[in-house]
């Protein structure tokens, strides 16, 4: 059991790393689907992505010690085998369930032939019924069974190429039976699907509740943070790419990130009728509480609201690490630790408010709109 754990564990752990970078564009592309940040949409995604890797490397791993791995195997090794269902002689050759004596039977379920053809079977299964899942209709039989074959196919070449030439000799065999094994597991998965998926919203729900929450005008306050960190992430990505690749100073830094700072969330908006870069990819703009465009005045209220935190944390931890005269160290021990205070309060105060804002669900304004008299809106699909 433990030679299928251990990929299941690094699959997990690489997994985990790999979600962490990709929730930002999963959350934009999720939105822009369905109009709305569906639970049940990501679960279906995250799950997928995981299966996939986990398939993979329950076929790949362990790898072997050495690159070398023709000085493993003798010279006459047989890399292959291409007689089909040569599984089940396996299973009745080395089984000692004798057949004239049913009460026998149950060794089956102990013997390694039995035990590998199940595992290939059953790997690619899933596969199968997330495909129902994407496909909905029975009809698409064929194209399951197509995509079984061809993901097994690539996981047989794979393992036949030594991962594609890492290897000087493969270190598994190229098995027919596997082609067939998986094929008719993702075929079994697809037809017994709506079994399991009648259990969960379907893809067509998960649309019209969409097109439903189109019609209201509301944004969810996630959607607007989402689109807050857009901006900044922006920020952040230009500043590596570009002066952060000559200097490393953090006054440089500070101007930089203020310029472009009110550039995204000021000169951009008041020129783009509210929106931002970020708003914008998520569906939605700032308008004024009157319904008209909002003016420059509210916009660098909104961008003042949003900097001076960022500011504030920047400007104290500055000034805490600064070294002063011996004379004043007892002084600037105390300002260090009152600055600290201060910002675990303010942003304490600052989370308080967001979680009290995601909960009333687009009710209520963040505070940074809430100070420049603006509302944010859904642009309306084309």
């Amino acid at each position: 059991m433990s030679v299928y754990l251990i990929p299941i564990k690094i699959a997990f752990i690489l997994f985990s790393a790999f979600s962490f970078f990709l929730i930002i564009p999963w959350l934009v592309y999720s939105y822009r689907k369905y109009g709305y940040l569906s639970l049940w949409a990501s679960i279906v995604a995250y799950s997928f992505a995981f299966y996939m890797l986990t398939a993979l490397f329950l076929v790949l791993l362990p790898l072997p010690a050495t690159r070398n791995t023709c000085a493993l195997q003798s010279p006459d090794t047989v890399h292959y085998t291409l007689v089909p269902f040569n599984f089940v002689r396996d299973m009745i050759n080395s089984s000692s369930v004798v057949w004239s004596q049913p009460s026998t039977y149950v060794r089956l379920l102990t013997q390694s032939a039995f035990l590998q053809a199940v595992f290939n079977f059953l790997l690619l299964l899933p596969l199968g019924v997330y495909l129902r899942y994407f496909f909905q209709q029975k009809r698409f039989w064929k194209r399951a069974l197509g995509f079984g074959f061809a993901l097994s196919l690539f996981y047989e070449t794979t393992q036949l190429t030594g991962i594609y030439g890492i290897y000087n000799c493969p270190y598994r065999i190229f098995d027919v039976d596997d082609l067939i094994l998986n094929s008719t597991g993702a075929l079994f998965g697809f037809v017994i699907a709506p079994v399991l998926l009648a259990l969960f919203p379907s893809r067509k729900s998960l649309i019209a509740k969409g097109e439903k929450m189109q019609e209201n005008p509301l944004v969810p306050p996630l959607l607007q943070l989402l689109a807050v960190f857009i901006d900044y992430l922006l920020i952040k990505i230009s500043w590596n790419l570009t002066v952060g690749f000559f200097t490393t100073s953090g006054f440089a830094q500070f101007v930089y990130t203020t310029t472009c700072f009110f550039i995204l969330f000021f000169v951009v908006p008041c020129i783009w009728e509210g929106k931002t870069i970020g708003t914008n990819i998520l569906r939605f703009k700032l308008i004024h509480v009157d319904g008209e465009a909002p003016p420059w005045q509210s916009m660098l209220k909104r961008s003042f609201a949003l900097y001076l935190p960022l500011a504030l944390s920047w400007v104290l931890n500055i000034f805490s690490d600064v070294e002063l005269d011996i004379t004043l160290n007892p002084y600037h021990a105390w300002i260090t630790i009152f600055i600290f205070a201060f910002l675990i309060m303010m942003w304490a105060v600052i989370l308080i408010h967001t979680i009290f804002i995601l909960f009333k669900r687009g009710r209520r304004n963040f505070y940074f709109d809430y100070v420049a008299d603006l509302v944010p809106r859904k642009i309306k699909r084309a």
